[in-house]
């Protein structure tokens, strides 16, 4: 049987969207053995609206997000947006398009509620959508130490803002390790899972919004996945809109410094992340999590703003993969560092290797330990956020480190 990361090498870059799918389910699972089948749009759930009931059963085990690395203790807060300036592209007949955002931000200690993972039918969801449901518990995932603290009383001052949009198929929550790293350093950050293109979402009135994007973005291929890149980035202009008007959908608001603003995104959030700075001069700085730029960055640049590239050593070297991040990197005409990681997958910039990791299981296609996948991935977004928003020089930016030696500074 051909390898997954055989056929990754033989597909091309739209089919490699696909493919890398069937790499989020290994991530997931962490190696289990069985036959890991691409996880087609025939397999995704069925677009629909549906009312959900948490179940209330106790997990066998705990699972637990990094303790985050910063001083600050972490609020979280939800918030449901609504563009009524824009119909939703992949299910018009619902209307104006929705948002669902995580607001993660410096905090009081010992205010608020632990804030939940996710809901037991979002994991459920997640779960089914990877072709895993019965092999991991759904309460095992849900019900994940998020160290985050919901409607904590807030830190006063104002803070430089991130937005963070996840991978398609991929909930917001799969970013909350980061999220609330930055958080606790002393960031405002807004998670958001754009409708329709998770695996499920839980919106308002019990609202389970599936993905109804994935039959179209897959079947136009290239072209598909650029709609989805541009169409994030009009989201998170209309996010940051509505974070700095006059009136702020954000009750605090008055934390965010407008003037120091970030996006960052795992796969086409990445993308996203860099189409957001081509068409929104408010966003300073960008970082693409092993994302191929179907949306291209223009030929003029990005006028001199800084953005990091950071993928898998496999898939992301100069020459290998995706073609787009050889291309796109010579346009970026700003501060920039392409870094790849060593024996990582697609899934390793994100929450779920972490959690697999603490099942004690692994993956022999991205052997890095979850923990390091972690590690890494905050600590090289944290430094670029913190040098470029925050004026604070990082020298883990300059070159190779003997506290990373999995990370490769690569100069094309």
């Amino acid at each position: 049987m051909i390898s997954l990361r055989e056929r990754l090498t033989r597909l091309s870059d739209s089919k490699a969207a696909v493919a890398r799918r069937a790499s989020i389910a290994a991530a997931l699972t962490l190696g289990l053995s069985m036959p890991l089948a691409g996880v087609g749009m025939a397999d995704a759930p069925t677009p629909q609206s549906v009312r959900t009931q948490d179940s209330e059963q106790a997990p066998a085990t705990r699972l637990e997000l990094l303790r985050p690395t910063g001083p600050y203790a972490i609020g979280r807060d939800t918030l449901h947006l609504v563009d009524n300036d824009r119909r939703d592209p992949w299910m018009p007949q619902a209307g104006a398009r929705e948002l669902m955002v995580s607001m993660y931000y410096p905090a009081r200690p010992g205010t608020g509620d632990s804030a939940p993972y996710m809901t037991t039918e979002e994991a459920r969801l997640l779960l089914k959508g990877l072709r895993r449901d019965g092999v991991i518990p759904t309460e095992t995932v849900s019900t994940t130490l998020t160290h985050a603290r919901a409607a904590a009383r807030p830190l006063p001052g104002r803070f430089p803002l991130v937005v963070l949009s996840p991978g398609f198929t991929m909930p917001r929550a799969t970013l909350s390790g980061l999220a609330g790293d930055l958080a606790s350093r002393g960031y405002v950050v807004a998670t958001v899972d754009h409708a329709y293109e998770s695996f499920g979402t839980l919106f308002p009135g019990g609202r389970m919004l599936t993905c109804a994007a994935c039959a179209p973005v897959d079947a136009g291929g290239d072209a598909g996945y650029k709609a989805a890149a541009e169409g994030r980035a009009k989201d998170i202009t209309f996010l940051l809109d509505r974070l700095t008007d006059h009136r702020p959908a954000w009750r605090h608001a008055r934390m965010i410094d407008a003037r120091r603003i970030g996006a960052a995104g795992h796969s086409i959030g990445g993308n996203s992340a860099a189409q957001t700075m081509a068409t929104d001069r408010r966003v300073r700085a960008g970082v693409n999590l092993d994302g191929s730029f179907y949306a291209p960055v223009p030929t003029s640049g990005l006028e001199g703003r800084p953005f990091l590239m950071l993928g898998t050593k496999a898939d992301h070297s100069p020459g290998v993969g995706s073609p787009s991040w050889d291309g796109d990197w010579a346009r970026l005409d700003g501060w920039k560092r392409w870094l790849t990681v060593a024996d990582s997958g697609h899934l390793s910039f994100t929450d779920l290797p972490v959690l697999g990791g603490q099942l004690g299981l692994t993956d022999p296609s991205a052997p890095l330990p979850g923990r390091r996948s972690g590690e890494i991935t905050r600590d090289y977004v944290g430094a670029f956020f913190d040098q470029h928003l925050r004026g604070i020089r990082q020298p883990l930016l300059d070159g190779p480190s003997t506290a990373n030696p999995e990370v490769e500074f690569q100069r094309p």
